[in-house]
Formats: structure tokens, sequence, C-alpha cells
């Protein structure tokens, strides 16, 4: 796509937005080849931007409210500041984008992969991020509360002085990192499960994870379930001798 077809398309986008949806017609640059594109303050609220490669585009200041961005290549992009509020963004690629300072209130970033992504300050209240990758995040300063991480990896990531959401916890210092999210889901060295399957899994399973070393931890990590969430079941081959000498 050359840049005078996008602009005419971005023009059009504009009159349909400012009209309310009585003239011009809705952006549809689904699956569109924009590498590099400058899209700066652009106005693409609700428009149709599935699957578009926007591998390293300029959308700083973009308002991209409601917007269809699911599958995008968002690899590298700059959104600082832009406005994504209520934005579908289930499954796009935001690998090392710069997010900064933007609102993302309310969108839906579910099976995101935001490795290394740049969110610092940014608003991420009431964001839908189940499964997404989080791994080496800056999530410094960003707003979290009432975010759904479920079965999100948060490994590595940088979450200094970001507001979490209930019951979500990032526990250092220990043989793994451990990062509880939404009190439902546990995360330690790379495996991520709910909670009640931890408390429940075979002496077997805890060994295919990470054989001895594992065996030896897994008490300690049940004891941060019971400090961190509630007190609960444990399995009984814990009380085999063996496992006391694996706990030892």
């Amino acid at each position: 796509m050359n840049t005078v077809e996008l602009r005419k398309i971005l023009d059009d986008h504009k009159v349909w937005v400012e009209s309310f949806r009585k003239r011009g017609s809705c952006a549809d640059l689904c699956s569109a080849a924009l590498r590099d594109a400058d899209l700066r303050d652009a106005n693409l609220r609700g428009a149709a931007i599935g699957g578009a490669n926007l591998l390293g585009a300029d959308l700083c200041g973009a308002d991209l409210r409601d917007a269809n961005l699911r599958f995008a290549n968002l690899c590298g992009a700059a959104l600082y500041g832009a406005d994504l509020r209520c934005a579908d963004l289930l499954g796009a690629d935001l690998r090392g984008a710069a997010i900064g300072g933007a609102n993302l209130l309310g969108a839906d970033l579910c099976g995101a992969d935001l490795r290394d992504a740049n969110l610092r300050g940014s608003n991420l209240c009431g964001a839908a991020l189940r499964h997404a990758s989080l791994l080496g995040a800056h999530l410094c300063g960003a707003d979290l509360r009432d975010s759904d991480l479920l079965g999100a990896d948060l490994c590595g990531a940088d979450l200094r002085d970001a507001d979490l959401p209930d019951l979500t916890f990032v526990i250092m210092g220990m043989e793994y990192a451990i990062t509880i999210t939404n009190g439902e889901y546990l995360q330690a060295g790379g495996m991520n499960h709910k909670i009640e399957d931890w408390r429940q899994f075979s002496k077997r399973d805890i060994a295919e994870m990470g054989g001895r070393r594992a065996l030896k931890f897994y008490p300690r990590l049940l004891d941060v379930i019971d400090f961190y969430i509630s007190k609960g079941s444990r399995p009984e081959w814990l009380n085999e001798p063996e496992a006391d000498e694996c706990a030892e």
C-alpha cells in the first residue's frame, strides 16, 4: 500500500468517525502491509486492522480505541501515548514494542506476545491478559489493577512500582522465582499451573518438572501457596520417608 492510498483511507475513516458513521467509510486495513508506516496521531478508532503487518510502525499518539488489531504484527512498533482503550489485540505480536504511557484500559491482550515490550507507566487497568507472554517486559509503574493475568507469563518482568491485581504476587529470592496471578495460577521454574493442580501433583509429576531439585523445593512451594493464598491439602506422598529426605 502506497502513501497516497493510505492517506485516502485515513481521511475517509476520520470523516466516518466524526460523522458518527453517517459519512465516509471505516478503514479496512486487515492484513495490510504497513511495515514502518508513519501513523503518528492517526485517528483509527474502531478501524479493522486485524492481521496487518505493522512491524516497526510509528503509532505514537494514535487513537486506536475499539480497533480490531487481532493477530496484527506490531513487533518493534512505537505506541507511546497511544489510546488503545478497549482495543482487540488478541494474539497480537508486540515483542519489543514501545508502549510506554499508552492507555490500554479494558483492552483484550489475551494470548498476545509482549516479550521485552516497554509498558512503563501504561494503563492496563481491567485489561484481559490471559495466557499473554510478558517475559522480560518492562512494566515499571504500570497500572494493572483489575486486569486478568490468568496463565500469563511474567517471568523476568520488571514490575517495580506497578499496581497489581488482587492476589497477584512476584516472589523472588527462592530456588525458583514464583509468580502468583489472580490467586488462581502459579508459575515456578517455567511451569505455569492452577494452584489447585500444584496441590495435587504426584511425585512423578514433580520429578518430571525438574528432578531432585524440584522434589526438594516442592514442599516450600506449597508453603508459599499456604502463606499467600490459603492453607490447603497436600499430596500423601510427601509423608513418605524419601519425600522427607528431599525436603531437608
